[in-house]
């Protein structure tokens, strides 16, 4: 793995970070002396944009915003603080921020670190919900001096409004409900068929269908799969059975637009560990990605056929409470015991690990290397691990914004994610693509 670049730190809130028919347009400006331009204007959300700032006075003070008001109205917002260089230009992926929310060369400073507006839910995700028809809309502008965030900014000298797409044109999503199964299908625009993978995120419930949107605009038909909380599934997480995800491999794997006849899991945190039980127990899943999970079966208990595995559960008792008011959860799992732990030995198919290094959720990467250790034991090799220095526990698509902390509704406190913004948004953009390599290797 390449080391991420050396850029720095973010700290706890909004903090400063030390940085080191649709048709998709090339670009454009603002008209006027003074031109903000980003190319493209129009792109996939996992993908880089360009800015550009050009007829400023030499060295002149400025300020760049990005503001997004979401669907459900809530606003997000970020700056960065530059100087023009002498020519009355600057270009985030030279010039350096000097202040406000990130300091240094970040190209995407802006973008990484969104997040709520004094107003709103600090701890709220920048979410999506319309996928398909509409693009989340960012606007960018340039201020006059030096203002942080929580600023009223003032009339901008320039603006532009870029369009952060989900999905590819022509992407179908079809809502599921069959048998047992609940979720969304999302389809690739073509003929097909294209390789099949299952996506999976953590104890919160519902369903959460970006990713899976996001891997469809990269060739693969995915099924979002929700296990609780959504529709008539069970509203909490209770004891699983594995039947159902295997309904759910058994019935991608018949789609017409799936390839076969191998199926792919994506799974995060408790998704994670679910992922790494589907390779173990159910041999059509032939590759399975696990970001942040567990080696070992956690929160509820899990049965398939006769075989069950006992749940490994956080001890409460360990809960570190910051100054903040935030949880720190990260020494409530204790070792997990052998009947909780899952018998990868036992998998025929390949397993990506993706861990973050300051994950504060849980140690991922203990938890990955006693896996590894495990295999190894057996003298299996159908393993790759990913470990990223500075990244947190919720390693999600670029650009997903950073966020050092998330709302646990069973506490009823927000609880540490952990990570460094600059290096975990690294995290995402390097372990995007290697995600998609790997699926694409064992399912094509």
């Amino acid at each position: 793995m390449m080391p991420p670049p050396p850029f720095g730190l973010l700290r706890a809130g909004r903090a400063v970070v030390r940085a080191g028919s649709r048709a998709w347009s090339s670009g454009g400006s603002s008209p006027g002396p003074i031109s903000l331009t980003v190319r493209p204007l129009k792109s996939i959300a996992d993908e880089p944009v360009d800015i550009q700032v050009a007829g400023l006075e030499a060295r002149q003070a400025v300020t760049l915003r990005a503001r997004v008001l979401t669907e459900r109205e809530s606003l997000f917002n970020s700056s960065g603080q530059y100087q023009a260089d002498g020519e009355g230009r600057l270009d985030t992926s030279r010039s350096p921020s000097v202040g406000g929310d990130y300091l240094g060369v970040a190209p995407m400073g802006l973008l990484w670190t969104l997040s709520p507006s004094p107003m709103e839910e600090p701890y709220e995700r920048l979410t999506k919900l319309n996928l398909i028809d509409s693009p989340m809309y960012v606007d960018l502008s340039v201020h006059s001096g030096h203002s942080g965030s929580d600023t009223i900014p003032g009339v901008p000298l320039v603006k532009q409004r870029i369009e952060r797409w989900y999905s590819k044109p022509e992407v179908r999503r079809i809502k599921l409900r069959e048998g047992n199964l609940r979720g969304c299908m999302f389809i690739p625009p073509g003929d097909g068929p294209f390789p099949g993978v299952i996506d999976l995120f953590g104890d919160d419930g519902g369903l959460t269908e970006f990713r899976a949107c996001l891997l469809a605009s990269r060739g693969f038909t995915t099924l979002a799969l929700p296990y609780f909380g959504f529709e008539d599934l069970p509203r909490t997480l209770t004891d699983l059975r594995l039947e159902y995800f295997e309904e759910a491999v058994n019935y991608l794997q018949k789609y017409p637009a799936v390839k076969g006849p191998g199926i792919g899991v994506i799974g995060s945190s408790k998704g994670g560990d679910l992922a790494l039980s589907m390779v173990t127990f159910i041999p059509q899943v032939v590759a399975s990605v696990c970001i942040s999970g567990c080696n070992a079966n956690t929160t509820s208990d899990l049965y398939y056929k006769d075989i069950h595995l006992s749940s490994l559960r956080h001890d409460v008792d360990r809960i570190i409470i910051l100054d903040s008011g935030i949880l720190d959860m990260s020494k409530t799992f204790n070792k997990p015991k052998e009947d909780s732990i899952i018998p990868l030995e036992k998998a025929e198919g390949h397993i990506l690990f993706v861990v973050g290094e300051d994950d504060k959720v849980w140690n991922s990467k203990l938890f990955a290397e006693e896996a590894i250790k495990r295999l190894k034991k057996h003298d299996k090799e159908n393993y790759e691990l990913l470990s990223y220095p500075g990244a947190g526990h919720c390693i999600d698509p670029p650009c997903s914004p950073f966020r050092f902390a998330k709302f646990k509704r069973l506490f009823g406190l927000p609880v540490l994610l952990g990570g460094e913004a600059i290096k975990h948004c690294y995290a995402q953009q390097d372990s995007w693509q290697k995600i998609q390599d790997f699926l694409r290797s064992h399912l094509c």
